[in-house]
């Protein structure tokens, strides 16, 4: 059986390291911080902390298929997660407005149903069992009405009238993320299997480097939302 060893110059491997300990320590902040903030809020914080205990745990499972595998990607292991914590990530949207606010339930299920979409047309694409290019369309299709829902339909209208200045603030900084951070996995995605492709190690370099913002920024946001919100 190989050693779990760290090899010097393995930047890919200790962004793996650096990443999986941050998710822990941002997963303890924000469970521990739940008491800081009131009723209505918990739940968001909640779901932040579950977002970034998740990727945490699989963080450790990428990182020793890494090192094991000599610098082999492992697609499987970070879809894994991808499709247990991007939907909450969505669904976040909701709780946020939910919690301020009279949500139509059909929000809830279109986020979750279009972040899906997305994800499943990814996983196929990457592992080569859809046509690269279709899947790439119909990933870019789930991950595009997520933008005009958060932007233009009913999640931004009902943000807009909810009244709630720390709401709105989270709301709009966490669709900035999902529109700017989240546009370097469909960016690597193209580069990698549509253009002239690149290292598995540079994918997973960007990809961890991604996630490292868009998990723990993500939930910071609710976080100060929630903190501002409480206050008052």
């Amino acid at each position: 059986m190989k050693e779990l060893l760290l090899k010097s110059g393995d930047h890919v491997a200790i962004s793996f390291w650096v990443i999986s300990m941050a998710m822990v320590a941002a997963t303890a902040f924000f469970f521990l911080e739940r008491d800081r903030v009131s009723e209505k809020w918990k739940t968001s914080l909640t779901i932040a902390g579950l977002i970034t205990g998740i990727a945490a745990w699989h963080y450790f499972y990428m990182r020793e298929a890494w090192m094991l595998t000599g610098g082999q990607s492992p697609t499987e292991i970070r879809y894994v997660d991808w499709f247990i914590t991007v939907p909450l990530q969505i669904v976040e949207f909701y709780v946020i407005l939910a919690a301020v606010t009279t949500v139509a339930s059909g929000l809830f299920w279109r986020l979750l149903v279009s972040s899906t979409v997305m994800l499943v047309a990814g996983y196929l694409g990457e592992t080569q069992a859809m046509n690269v290019t279709l899947a790439f369309v119909i990933g870019m299709a789930g991950w595009l009405y997520i933008i005009y829902e958060i932007f233009a339909g009913e999640a931004s209208k009902v943000n807009a009238a909810s009244g709630n200045a720390a709401s709105q603030k989270a709301f709009n900084t966490l669709r900035l993320i999902v529109t700017i951070g989240w546009a370097i996995y469909p960016i690597g995605y193209a580069i990698g299997y549509l253009g002239s492709g690149t290292d598995a190690g540079t994918m997973n370099l960007v990809y961890n480097l991604a996630d490292f913002v868009n998990k723990i920024a993500f939930g910071m946001a609710i976080y100060a939302a929630a903190v501002t919100d409480s206050k008052k």
